[in-house]
């Protein structure tokens, strides 16, 4: 993927300003706005302390713990990765820097609407969106991979704005070990 050097220019400024705290980017204009951390979101911050009972059952399969949720929703024709879905991530981030060897797939995919080359590479912004805030929480390059399935891959048939909204998002998929 080829980058223009003002891509390269904000995608700095972002990474800047997330060390200090919570960006988001308005991808229409550009601008960083920024975001309040909610509350509790200390205690799935990368780095803080995993207990022996946290790393002998996997999370990953217990429907409560917030890694059960591996679906973000995206805005219509929009890759901005929603306030909301940051607890989310930051709890992946979390269970990814706790055990390196762990990867994950993360899926960009789109409502049925737009040509074909359009919703690839919305779909493309979408998991490189949910990528780099995972790197800006400490995870690796190494650990993630972003593809985009534009709207090959539906979650809900139907072709009306119920459907449409569940269409848009970006799956996080942990390969097998």
């Amino acid at each position: 993927m080829t980058l223009s050097r003002s891509t390269l220019c904000v995608a700095a400024l972002v990474m800047a300003l997330s060390a200090c705290h919570k960006v988001s980017l308005d991808e229409k204009s550009g601008a960083a706005s920024s975001a309040s951390a909610a509350a509790g979101a200390t205690s799935a911050m990368p780095g803080s302390p995993v207990s022996s009972t946290q790393v002998g059952s996997d999370p990953l399969k217990d429907p409560s713990s917030p890694l059960a949720k591996r679906s973000l929703y995206f805005d219509l024709d929009s890759y901005s990765v929603k306030p909301e879905a940051r607890d989310i991530l930051a709890a992946h981030a979390k269970y990814l820097l706790a055990d390196p060897k762990r990867r994950l797939l993360i899926q960009g995919n789109t409502d049925e609407r737009g040509t074909t080359e359009y919703n690839l590479a919305l779909g493309e912004r979408r998991s490189e969106a949910v990528a780099q805030t995972l790197k800006t929480m400490g995870v690796p390059d190494s650990q993630l991979e972003a593809v985009s399935l534009g709207k090959e891959k539906p979650l809900v048939d139907g072709h009306d704005e119920q459907a449409w909204s569940q269409n848009r998002r970006a799956d996080l998929v942990y390969e097998a070990r």
